[in-house]
């Protein structure tokens, strides 16, 4: 059941960074710079939230107990992808704590839009570094998805 939700959220997580990537940040892209600055900056509050948190979170729980209980159960050949999942969701984990989250605590501080005298310098050290590490987030934990969906078939092969 473990490595069930660690899909799950796992997959979950990989949709949101996905979707961010192909549709809403191309689509702002267009967007004057202060309803891009306003825009992020309440996408950055409203997404912290008990259901994000609980995907964002779980998925790395639910992959290290997954591979726990691979390990010391019937699952071991699954261990591999388990291990492979989670070090790929890992991997995401790092980049929005050490990248994405900090640029958006620094867009936060910039203030209100409305009161910013300079927009298009707040969105500039924000955007493209943003958008870069958020495609590599994408991919890392589709990555992971993808590992972790594959160990639940070698598991479903080897309990057979």
């Amino acid at each position: 059941m473990s490595l069930v939700a660690a899909i799950i959220t796992t997959g979950l997580m990989a949709g949101l960074f996905a979707a961010f990537a192909y549709a809403v940040m191309p689509a702002l892209k267009g967007a004057d710079d202060r309803t891009f600055v306003d825009t992020m900056q309440r996408i950055n509050v409203t997404i912290v939230n008990g259901w994000f948190m609980l995907s964002f979170l779980g998925a790395l729980v639910f992959a290290a107990l997954s591979a726990l209980l691979a390990w010391r159960g019937e699952g071991r050949p699954a261990l591999p992808w388990i291990i492979g999942g989670f070090a790929l969701y890992l991997t995401m984990f790092i980049i929005t704590t050490a990248v994405n989250v900090p640029l958006n605590d620094k867009l936060a501080a910039a203030g209100n839009p409305g009161h910013i005298a300079d927009l298009a310098a707040v969105r500039e050290d924000f955007e493209s570094s943003w958008v870069t590490w958020n495609i590599v987030r994408a991919l890392a934990s589709t990555a992971a998805f993808g590992c972790l969906t594959w160990a639940l078939i070698v598991y479903g092969r080897t309990t057979d």
